[in-house]
């Protein structure tokens, strides 16, 4: 395989430009990453048919990854239980040197082989689940070891990767290949990969929650009210759908349904 990721930025001599150059030329590259993504979109079509089919049977979803795209998911599933309601642990993150470790970037664990099997087992993954791999060059030996199980115990494998042809992708039932091209800083995919990631991880995370109905028509309906600023912006979303006009009113019917969902149903 080729690894596209590794190969020399098309920028030279950066030490020496301006600021104003820096930005405009990071720019410039970043501007590649959404039609990268539009190139994969049917491949990532065919992940999301499977991941909602997956939890709507009462599965579950896990990321595999090390490095930046490893810490994305990270973030990404911590967002989930407050901004759509849904209980911890449909939604995982396998992190090498585990998510406790989030900021001390623990890249030795990305080399060890059948640690990501060992833990996904810990959580008793089954053929009801869903196992997406997270790894730019797409050969992360913690990405590999943890696919190549879940293929030998009849486990659905998809990844996110960066580069065409990859063990990683060789290995998936669902493969999405966003090719983004050489770095900025040759080899430094924290940069538009990372950026890559970030925007899969949102778009995948986005589109299974509201194919689970846990968005109606463009609202968080079942967002945790775990702050002053979100109960808030509950409070007027629910005098909006219900057409309540006093603020306290509706404050109060809010809080004792727990979300503007069950509230509004209650009011209906």
């Amino acid at each position: 395989m080729t690894k596209i990721t590794e190969q020399p930025s098309l920028h030279r001599q950066l030490e020496t430009k301006s600021i104003e150059e820096i930005t405009s030329l990071i720019n410039s590259e970043d501007a590649t990453v959404a039609p990268a993504i539009k190139k994969a979109l049917p491949q990532i079509n065919n992940l999301l048919h499977a991941i909602v089919g997956k939890l709507k049977n009462g599965g579950r979803m896990f990321y595999v990854g090390a490095g930046s795209g490893g810490r994305l998911s990270v973030l990404d599933v911590i967002e989930l239980p407050t901004t759509f309601g849904v209980g911890k642990g449909m939604v995982n993150s396998i992190l090498a040197g585990g998510a406790e470790h989030l900021i001390e970037a623990k890249e030795e664990m990305e080399d060890n082989f059948l640690d990501g099997w060992e833990r996904l087992a810990n959580e008793k993954v089954s053929t009801k689940d869903i196992v997406i791999g997270i790894s730019a060059s797409g050969t992360t030996p913690f990405v590999l070891g943890a696919l190549e199980a879940c293929r030998k115990n009849s486990i659905t494998t998809a990844c996110i990767v960066s580069n065409p042809g990859s063990p990683i992708a060789g290995l998936s039932d669902f493969p999405v290949e966003v090719i983004t091209g050489p770095e900025f800083i040759t080899g430094s995919t924290r940069m538009k990969c990372g950026t890559a990631q970030k925007m899969l991880f949102d778009m995948i995370s986005t589109t299974t929650m509201i194919q689970l109905g846990r968005v109606e028509d463009n609202q968080m309906v079942n967002v945790m009210l775990i702050n002053n600023k979100i109960t808030d912006r509950a409070v007027k979303m629910l005098m909006g759908k219900v057409g309540i006009d006093d603020y306290e009113k509706a404050k109060k019917i809010l809080l004792e349904h727990g979300s503007v969902k069950t509230a509004s149903e209650y009011l209906r």
